[in-house]
């Protein structure tokens, strides 16, 4: 009996049309018929009662949908069975952004490999344009950055974002705001600060000065850093003052290493975005541990440092 055959079957059943049932199968109803004949052929029973407004069951063709869902099932099963196999096994390519490895993304990487305890994972950490680029060129499996990507042939999904905060050395001389200053005058005293963001482009850089031309600050002083690591030093060395999320350092804020400051308006959360070529169902399985993964961290550093989407 061919399987093709018995999905058509069932499609029909649930729609109660042969040209809906064509449609959603990207067929004719000429060949949707032809299918329903030979099945009917085959099992040497009516299955369908044809009636002006559509098709229903007959009381042999309802005996046979039972059996035709569980066949459906059961192949499914099969297929993930298999899909899962070849997951098991082989080598996955990720790239991720350097505020991933600083945050959740070691934990994706742990619940992969204990999913999957046979894959080889490859990490490479770039910047987000840089990623976007290797994985429409086919170097990449995964990417996680912070772009949701227009391409035919990629699918992405924002899963959360990491609020962000103006950050500065323990011994810093950098006042929070004062309430007698208005935000305008908040912002453009900081603006005299150097300001420590992420590289060139970036979403958080792009972030940040429409933050500062949004208060008519036009001429900040802004240091790009494409390393997490560099930033957090930096900061901590009294280089400047860092617009980025305190998630990433929650220790060092905890111990007096680092300190917020409080009171000025700060650019937009973070976001983490998951991207894969579309058709790959290896990165579509390990896109939903990353959503798992996500949950949990979610739920560790709370509501107020970070915010799920997905």
């Amino acid at each position: 009996m061919n399987l093709k055959f018995l999905e058509t079957f069932i499609w029909v059943a649930k729609l109660r049309s042969f040209s809906l049932a064509a449609q959603k199968l990207h067929s004719t109803q000429a060949a949707i018929s032809s299918r329903i004949s030979v099945l009917e052929d085959e099992l040497g029973e009516k299955l369908f009662t044809r009636e002006p407004k559509g098709v229903t069951l007959t009381r042999a063709g309802e005996r046979v949908l039972q059996h035709a869902e569980k066949v459906s099932r059961s192949m499914s099963e099969l297929y993930g069975a298999l899909q899962d196999e070849k997951l098991a096994a082989g080598t996955l390519r990720i790239g991720a952004m350097d505020s991933a490895i600083h945050s959740w993304f070691i934990d994706f990487v742990a619940d992969a490999t204990r999913h999957f305890p046979g894959l080889d994972i490859e990490v490479t950490s770039e910047t987000a344009l840089n990623l976007n680029e290797q994985l429409r060129r086919g170097m990449l499996d995964l990417a996680i950055q912070t772009d949701m990507l227009r391409d035919e042939s990629i699918r992405s999904v924002e899963l959360m974002e990491l609020s962000v905060d103006w950050i500065t050395a323990a011994d810093s001389t950098v006042p929070a705001k004062q309430p007698d200053e208005t935000m305008t005058a908040a912002l453009r005293r900081l603006g005299n600060e150097r300001l420590i963001t992420y590289s060139r482009h970036s979403r958080p850089h792009q972030d940040l000065l429409r933050l500062m031309q949004s208060y008519g600050i036009s001429e900040a002083r802004v240091s790009c850093v494409n390393s997490v690591a560099a930033m957090i030093q930096l900061t901590q060395g009294g280089f400047g003052v860092a617009a980025m999320p305190p998630a990433l350092v929650p220790d060092l804020l905890q111990s007096g290493g680092l300190r917020r400051l409080q009171g000025i308006e700060t650019p937009a959360p973070l976001p983490f975005v998951i991207a894969w070529r579309t058709g790959a169902n290896r990165a579509e399985k390990l896109v939903e541990i990353a959503t798992e993964t996500v949950r949990k961290y979610v739920e560790r550093v709370g509501e107020c440092s970070a915010r799920l989407i997905v």
